[in-house]
């Protein structure tokens, strides 16, 4: 199938170095709220990639749940193929995509295990279905059929009834410390906008235009 003639211009504006703050992460939440602001679809969606033992790299999208200095975290079950992925190599890689504001965002840096006790707290404020979920679901494994899952947490249901579920072991966050943060605004003709943040020592960041 031939795509070269599917394209269309950028033109909702570039983006200069006057316009970046010295701080990327104070960068990242001017933009995330204006994506939240225009009403993008799943604003915190952002793809994780980690690479495994073989060198292989591995993609998926994750939701971002909270963001600070200290980094950005994202929740998962730690048997999954992520979770193993980062044990072997630490360093991900984190990609925004608001096609609607005609930006992205990517993210260089190392993923650490957030403690048991904020893992905790996020895990009490999810729905009671998604808490059980978590317990039901062995994340990247095969699964012989959907009617098997879908019985599992019907039993899970059945058992909980009315009490609190429980913080699964194997289930908790990341949080991925920047090392790089690239913000990228299409232009026309190509000549799209993208400044790099990289960190020089643990509060001080250099600025840097990229070519296209």
């Amino acid at each position: 199938m031939d795509l070269s003639e599917f394209r269309r211009e950028y033109l909702k504006g570039g983006l200069a170095r006057a316009d970046l703050d010295i701080d990327p992460v104070v960068q990242f939440a001017t933009w995330f709220e204006q994506a939240r602001k225009t009403e993008v679809a799943d604003p915190t969606a952002m793809v994780l990639a980690t690479v495994g033992s073989s060198g292989r790299p591995s993609q998926r999208t994750v939701l971002l749940k909270y963001f600070d200095q200290k980094g950005f975290v994202f929740f998962t079950n730690f048997e999954s193929r992520k979770a193993v992925e980062i044990a072997g190599n630490a360093q991900v890689s984190l990609l925004f995509v608001w096609l609607d504001l005609e930006r992205q965002v990517m993210i260089n840096g190392r993923a650490s295990k957030i403690s048991v006790a904020e893992s905790a707290k996020y895990f009490m404020s999810r729905p009671k279905e998604s808490q059980m979920a978590a317990w039901v679901s062995s994340q990247s494994h095969p699964l012989t059929s959907k009617q098997i899952l879908m019985q599992k947490f019907q039993e899970m249901k059945a058992k909980i009834g009315e009490g609190k579920v429980p913080l699964p072991s194997f289930w908790g966050g990341y949080r991925v410390e920047p090392l790089e943060i690239e913000f990228w605004q299409g232009g026309q003709n190509r000549l799209h906008d993208r400044f790099l943040y990289t960190r020089e020592g643990d509060e001080r960041w250099t600025i840097n235009r990229l070519a296209p």
